[in-house]
């Protein structure tokens, strides 16, 4: 019971005016994000059909469009205090600047280390998937999907939703436990899409350091190969449009036109990398043809949202190319000491 039935008084009114303040506090120094927050926390406390259910409401979908795309708080309930201007004679260079946000989403990203259940969980999943495969695989084959799962977590706190850290199942990946609903379509697709584009930025950097190590040191890690390409594939296949998988959220935002351009990229992939049914790489044919199944059997948002549509897109073109590093032939080289690759040399 949120109100009292016969005098409509709220029952966590004093709560719900603390949340208030602190939303208005923080809309007042900049703080988008822990408004955002705020006013989440706030709704589940409302009756759904109050007068001020749907101003709260508004006033979120008003903030979700105005928050920053890097703003994750550590903790959303905090209020910062405000920085003087004199407080910041000068501002830090470029580089520094630059350097400086790479360690504050690093440092997002290790959120999830703070909890047993996931550390442990995690610790787990090596343990089984180094009984199948060699240990760096599996270790980074692990980590691969933590990246992804923190994804979706950072895209929830950004929009001031409260969510579990990972919690990894061997064999099964890893699930993450939404603590509030989330009932706009483009807020959905943007939570479902977050995991995929830090599942690509995961792989891109492993393929970067595989290709460093390679071309430029000539040591081969054939294990660095297998993780950015296996941790592509997955990501690739987390694009299927279908149930609860992060495809099937980014296609709830598409109009039919966006799903028939989502399906053409896709087929394009798989035209492009010469995919056929009787491989593992005819995902691609089959992703393409769900998605082509789907324009015409969902209903579809009249206008669509083109941010989901671009995003599903760049992550098919993006992904596909390092999925194509085969696990089977890098794998099981993986145990053996890196070896010295000697450059070629003119005659």
């Amino acid at each position: 019971m949120l109100a009292c039935p016969a005098c409509g008084t709220l029952v966590y009114a004093a709560h719900l005016a603390s949340l208030a303040q602190m939303a208005r506090q923080a809309t007042e120094q900049g703080d988008l994000g822990t408004a955002l927050a705020c006013w989440r926390e706030a709704l589940p406390l409302l009756p759904p059909g109050s007068k001020q259910y749907q101003i709260i409401s508004q006033r979120a979908a008003e903030l979700t469009d105005r928050v920053p795309a890097n703003a994750v708080p550590d903790k959303p309930m905090q209020i910062q205090p405000r920085v003087s201007p004199q407080s910041n004679v000068k501002k830090a260079a470029t580089g520094a600047g630059a350097i400086g946000l790479m360690l504050w989403k690093l440092k997002v990203l290790l959120l999830g280390f703070g909890k047993a259940s996931t550390v442990l969980s995690m610790l787990l999943s090596v343990w089984v998937y180094a009984l199948l495969w060699p240990w760096q695989f599996a270790l980074g084959f692990v980590l691969s999907i933590y990246v992804h799962e923190m994804g979706h977590v950072i895209a929830l706190r950004r929009l001031g939703y409260k969510a579990t850290a990972p919690m990894f199942i061997p064999g099964l990946g890893a699930l993450i436990r939404l603590k509030q609903q989330v009932n706009n379509s483009r807020e959905d697709a943007e939570i479902g899409l977050a995991g995929p584009i830090y599942g690509l930025g995961a792989a891109a950097v492993v393929l970067a350091v595989w290709a460093v190590l390679k071309f430029q040191f000539h040591r081969e890690v054939p294990v660095l190969a297998a993780i950015a390409g296996v941790g592509a594939w997955i990501n690739l296949f987390n694009l299927f449009p279908i149930w609860q998988l992060d495809g099937g959220r980014g296609f709830h935002a598409m109009s039919r036109g966006q799903k028939l351009l989502a399906a053409a990229v896709v087929a394009g992939a798989w035209f492009c990398t010469g995919d056929a049914f009787e491989t593992r790489d005819g995902m691609l044919a089959l992703i393409a043809l769900v998605c082509l199944g789907r324009a015409f059997s969902d209903r579809s948002e009249p206008k669509g949202n083109w941010r989901a549509s671009i995003t599903y897109c760049l992550l098919v073109i993006a992904l596909t190319p390092i999925s194509m590093m085969r696990p089977d032939r890098n794998i099981r080289h993986a145990n053996s000491a890196t070896k010295t690759v000697q450059p070629a040399t003119e005659k």
